[in-house]
């Protein structure tokens, strides 16, 4: 079969290779002048760096198999994400655990006690968090809210902490530890090479053709049995219902000597500080030496057309016309939905590759037995 892929990222790069694998002849194309996505890495022509350059993205999963296939692709080295924060003056080491809790306390509590010290400064009154402000506020107390989630949250999703659904903050980042690790996964590491390399090496296959700064037509289609559309879900029907909401990211690089601050990703928690933290990407490969350095403040705001989307909104007025843009590409054959972007929803990359690769397997199972494939193979709503 002749497959289409519209999409160079992760996606469609874990799709094709295995479509390509089975016999099928996969064309990718991507807008952009390079392969990769947001994940797209390449060296500082002044200082030799690896730069994120849509931002830092770090590997971590508790899936096996899903850690089996990138080092197929790539060597990974060993990288901890250990993330700090500059707060009311000071800094703090996140997520939140023991040493945080005694620096910003000014205690010397052991593990037990810091339980209950900090059940006694929750709002136990908040039975049922609704809201993002009463979730954090049941299981911290006002002090670390203000400190830690307040003016970052409204830095981030551009609204305030009670507009936000008490699920974005699923599991409360607390622990009653020194554990400083920012997560927790079994698998935890960076691509030597960096993620384009990895990338180009699962498009090396002589069934796949990839086309960079290609756009899509709808004429495509016609050329191939079968689409797979990893840009906005929106953008498939040319926005005709209305634009689903995003938040972007703006970069404010700058350069120097040395070490700028000792640590790959520093926060900064204060509504006062317009930027939600500052990256240093030298640190995000700590098996490399650099003199120079490079560093990206980051701002988000709400997208707009032409921005680069990256975090779904997904509140109500979203969710309403997610629905309606679901309904729609439900009743649209040939083309399956897949990806952050495609099915509207906040993917790590871990579960981007796992759901790429489920999703070509139940293609592959569908084709031998004749059964059409669904516009969804993991449904956004």
């Amino acid at each position: 079969m002749k497959i289409l892929l519209v999409g160079a990222g992760l996606s469609g790069a874990v799709i094709g290779r295995e479509l390509a694998e089975a016999g099928h002849d996969c064309r990718i194309i991507d807008s952009r002048p390079h392969i990769a996505g947001n994940c797209h890495t390449t060296r500082d022509g002044d200082t030799g760096v690896m730069m994120h350059v849509y931002g830092p993205h770090i590997f971590h999963t508790d899936d096996a198999g899903v850690w089996n296939y990138v080092n197929r692709f790539a060597e990974f080295l060993p990288f901890q994400n250990r993330v700090k924060t500059t707060a009311q003056g000071r800094v703090y080491s996140l997520p939140i655990n023991l040493l945080t809790i005694n620096q910003f306390f000014g205690t010397t509590l052991r593990p037990d006690e810091a339980r209950d010290f900090i059940e006694d400064k929750a709002d136990t009154s908040i039975d049922d968090p609704q809201t993002f402000e009463e979730q954090a506020l049941r299981f911290v107390g006002p002090e670390l809210y203000q400190a830690f989630f307040k003016g970052y949250t409204e830095k981030q999703w551009g609204c305030s902490p009670t507009e936000l659904p008490a699920s974005i903050l699923k599991r409360l980042p607390v622990r009653f530890n020194y554990d400083d690790n920012y997560f927790f996964h079994r698998f935890q590491g960076m691509p030597r090479d960096g993620y384009t390399a990895m990338i180009a090496a699962i498009l090396d296959h002589p069934r796949i053709t990839v086309q960079l700064d290609t756009a899509y037509h709808p004429d495509m289609a016609a050329e191939a049995d079968h689409v797979f559309w990893s840009g906005p879900l929106d953008g498939y029907f040319d926005y005709r219902l209305g634009r689903l909401g995003y938040r972007t990211l703006d970069f404010e690089r700058f350069d120097g000597r040395g070490d700028y601050q000792g640590c790959a990703v520093m926060n900064y928690g204060d509504r006062d500080v317009p930027y939600t933290r500052i990256t240093e990407h030298k640190h995000f490969s700590p098996w490399e030496s650099h003199e120079g350095t490079v560093c990206y403040r980051e701002f988000s705001r709400e997208a707009e057309p032409g921005d680069t989307p990256y975090y779904p909104i997904r509140l109500v007025e979203e969710k309403a016309l997610l629905e309606q843009y679901v309904d729609l590409a439900r009743a649209t054959p040939g083309v399956t939905f897949v990806g952050r972007l495609g099915t509207y929803r906040y993917l790590d990359m871990d579960v981007t590759i796992r759901e790429a690769l489920d999703t070509a397997q139940t293609f592959l199972s569908h084709e031998s037995g004749g059964k059409a494939m669904a516009a969804f193979a993991v449904s956004p709503v």
